[in-house]
């Protein structure tokens, strides 16, 4: 557990102290398990750090609303405790968000990004007013049926593995939901995002329904990132193509080393 202002974060590190440092930052509903048959397929060599936003898996909940730039304070506090720099910071979703906030605020502690499923700004203020309106109403579970559609392909939906994904999901603490809901209808990065001058990379499920691949092909143009499609997978495709995901990241790697 690493502290940040006033909560415990939920750190996992692992592999060499020595090697290329890859934080990741999770999406909104998920903990750090959702990088879990990523990770697998990625060169032993690196040092992964994974951690729980606050709100989420096993670290604090804290008051809401939560901001982007408090969530970001936030991987940068494990960053300073951990000692690390030449960061590639990997953001899911909300956690592409963090990442950009991160790089914007903290360049000299990064390397490069990996955009993946996200954009500058996600939704409106109208659209996650209702969201967090029909949360407050019925909680997680009651929006849970038309969030997985979006995050995986009717394929993935149909097997038994969607199941833990449901109930990751729902057992997401409903006011550390509610609150990041609040740091993303806040969230507007376009401007941000044009000074980020590290190499980048972006990502998108080909059937994303949360944040579709044009809309992370805007932001990979703001920030002069790459863009790639995975086919046949949604809003989460380190989950449903993680073999895919892993040779886009390696390869994206084996590049920045070497810039």
């Amino acid at each position: 557990m690493i502290r940040s202002g006033d909560a415990a974060l939920h750190v996992r590190d692992e592999g060499p102290r020595d090697g290329p440092v890859v934080l990741f930052a999770n999406s909104l509903g998920t903990d750090l398990r959702v990088f879990d048959a990523l990770v697998a397929q990625l060169p032993p060599d690196l040092r992964i750090v994974r951690y729980d936003k606050r709100g989420h898996g096993l670290s604090d909940l804290t008051p809401g609303p939560y901001t982007i730039d408090m969530l970001s304070d936030d991987a940068i506090a494990i960053c300073e405790t951990l000692d690390l720099r030449n960061v590639t910071f990997v953001g899911l979703s909300i956690g592409g968000l963090i990442a950009q906030s991160f790089a914007i605020k903290r360049p000299d502690l990064t390397q490069a990004l990996v955009l993946m499923d996200t954009a500058a700004k996600i939704g409106t203020a109208e659209s996650w007013g209702e969201r967090i309106a029909a949360l407050s109403e019925g909680g997680i579970a009651a929006i849970s049926d038309g969030i997985l559609p979006r995050w995986f392909s009717p394929a993935f939906l149909g097997s038994p593995e969607a199941s833990q994904w449901r109930n990751m999901l729902e057992r997401t603490t409903l006011e550390g939901y509610i609150a990041c809901c609040h740091a993303l209808a806040a969230a507007d990065l376009t401007e941000g995002s044009t000074q980020i001058a590290c190499p980048a990379m972006a990502i998108a499920g080909a059937l994303d329904g949360s944040t579709p691949p044009e809309l992370v092909a805007e932001t990979a143009k703001l920030c002069h990132a790459t863009f790639h499609i995975v086919d046949d997978a949604g809003h989460l495709p380190c989950v449903e193509k993680p073999e895919a995901v892993a040779a886009l990241i390696t390869d994206f790697l084996e590049k920045t080393r070497h810039d």
